[in-house]
This record gives structure tokens, C-alpha cells and sequence, in this order.
């Protein structure tokens, strides 16, 4: 089963000054991540505003990426939602795009039992090749997979990985110990990267990445290779960044940011708005200033 990496990227989507996509500029994009600190991108997840974006559009933002990006570097697209049927068909549509696994977000808003859960990534589980990365982010979806729920889906071959953004140390504990050794623990938060690796985990998909990724991998590596003072004083640096690309809905800071930093996204599409306060632009300036962006 092919290996991801350590920072995934969860892409934005660029849009053009109409906000239709822009895929000259996400194939720049993609390469671009890839080049400073990415080991792999996804794409069409929430900060790639999945929700508004048309099938077609998904489709020709797989292609566009794993064109885009060097040999080595994972591709992994969103393909779920809260319709299994439709996420089957859709992960059928990115693996024959050519990409290197997929991204399944607990069902919203239907708000299935665990044992729904545990039928809809199953099913999308037998209908390909690829490898999964479950996605459990509570805050968006009203709905969280249970430890014992992911455990099940672990013994799955090819359900490979969660990303986990709930932050709850007591139930990323229990699911390490169910889970085999070999599935893989990502954060689903750049401000708990380091909680995350100390309780057994591997990595991140970061938001923050499009900004530093070259930090973010830097500072995992020092954990890794037990210079722990210096994942912290990194953290520390970094700290500002993960918190300011998160004073609004997600994409819409970290969008500002490129743009702040010259490399052109363009906006948001509705119903999110591009416009930040002054508060929170303020507060993304700073965070850039004391990266040195």
C-alpha cells in the first residue's frame, strides 16, 4: 500500500475572478506545495470547498493535480459525503483518475447509527483498490465515529488512516489501542500536531502547509528524531499561524494568506465570503510577519 507521508496538504481550490476554478493556477499550487514541505496533497476536502464544488469539477481537479505534482508525491481526493452511493461513484471516478487514495468524511448532517458508519466506509472500502483515510471532524459534522466503530474499519486491508480533528486525547488513545499497528494516525489540526505525535501518531493534514510547510515537516522531524525543545520552540513559532488561519471558516483565511503572500487564489464561493476584520486580518499579518512572509 502506498505510502503518504508525514504533511499532507489539504489544498484550496483556486478560483478565477469569476469563481469558477482556476486549474492552471491549482496545478502551480500543487506543484508548489510539493516543493516546500508537502509529502502529499488532498484534494477537494473542506479547504478545498468541496461542498461547492460541482462533480466535474472534482474530477478535472484530480487530474490537474496528479499531472501537476513531481513523481513521489501522494495524491489523496475527497470523495466523500453524506450519500454512499454517490461517494462510490465518485471514488470510482478519482481512482481512474490516477490518484493515490481517498478521503472519506464522516457522514453530516443524516447523522447515521455507528453501524451506518461503519456500512457506508465498508462499502466504499469494497468498491476499490485505493487506500482510505477516514476523516473524523466533529465540529463540522455533528458526528463522531466512535474508537471501537474505527477499529472495526481498521481490520478493513485497504482502510488504511484517520484523520482525527477532535482533539480528544482519551479517545485517540483508545482507538491506538484497537487499531493494528500499522494504521495510521494523522491530525486533523496543525495546533495538535505535537499532542498528536506524542500519543502514537504520524503526521498532519495541515492547513497551515500552504504557508510553512517546510517548518511544519522540519518540526515533526525534530520529534521524531528526539529533539523535543526543538519541536517545541517551532510550535511555539508556528503557534500564531495555526490559530490565525482559523479566526473564520476555513478556507478563508488561509486564501488571504496566499493571496497576502503573492501567490494569487482568488476568493471564496458563496456562501462563505472572502472579507476578514480587521481583528483577524490584523492577526494573520502579524503570523505571516513573524514567519518572515
Amino acid at each position: 500500500m502506498k505510502y503518504f507521508g508525514r504533511v499532507l496538504t489539504a489544498m484550496v481550490t483556486p478560483f478565477d475572478d469569476n469563481l469558477n476554478v482556476d486549474y492552471d493556477r491549482a496545478g502551480l499550487l500543487a506543484k508548489r506545495l510539493a516543493d516546500n514541505g508537502s509529502d502529499g496533497i488532498v484534494v477537494s476536502g473542506t479547504t478545498g470547498e468541496s461542498p461547492t464544488l460541482t462533480v466535474e469539477e472534482k474530477i478535472n481537479l484530480y487530474k490537474t493535480v496528479c499531472k501537476a505534482v513531481p513523481e513521489g508525491t501522494s495524491v489523496i481526493a475527497g470523495t466523500g459525503s453524506y450519500d454512499t452511493r454517490a461517494s462510490i461513484e465518485l471514488t470510482k471516478e478519482a481512482e481512474e483518475a490516477g490518484v493515490d487514495g481517498i478521503m472519506l468524511v464522516v457522514p453530516y448532517y443524516n447523522r447515521p447509527t455507528q453501524e451506518g458508519l461503519y456500512y457506508h466506509f465498508s462499502e466504499i472500502a469494497s468498491s476499490t483498490k485505493l487506500p482510505i483515510i477516514i476523516y473524523n471532524v466533529p465540529s463540522r459534522t455533528s458526528l463522531s465515529i466512535d474508537p471501537k466503530t474505527v477499529g472495526r474499519l481498521s481490520k478493513i486491508d485497504n482502510i488504511a488512516a484517520i484523520k482525527e480533528a477532535s482533539n480528544d486525547v482519551e479517545k485517540i488513545t483508545e482507538m491506538k489501542s484497537i487499531c493494528p499497528d500499522d494504521f495510521i494516525f494523522y491530525s486533523g489540526n496543525d495546533s495538535f500536531i505535537l499532542p498528536m505525535l506524542s500519543l502514537g501518531g504520524h503526521g498532519v493534514i495541515s492547513v497551515a502547509s500552504h504557508i510553512a510547510g517546510n517548518e511544519i515537516q522540519d518540526m515533526i522531524s525534530s520529534f521524531i528524531n528526539n529533539d523535543v525543545k526543538k519541536a517545541w520552540e517551532m510550535n511555539l513559532k508556528l503557534f500564531p499561524l495555526f490559530r490565525a488561519i482559523f479566526l473564520l471558516s476555513n478556507p478563508i483565511p488561509v486564501k488571504k494568506a496566499l493571496n497576502l503572500t503573492g501567490f494569487d487564489v482568488g476568493g471564496v464561493r458563496p456562501p462563505l465570503l472572502s472579507s476578514m476584520g480587521e481583528k483577524e486580518l490584523g492577526a494573520l499579518r502579524d503570523a505571516l510577519k513573524i514567519l518572515g512572509r
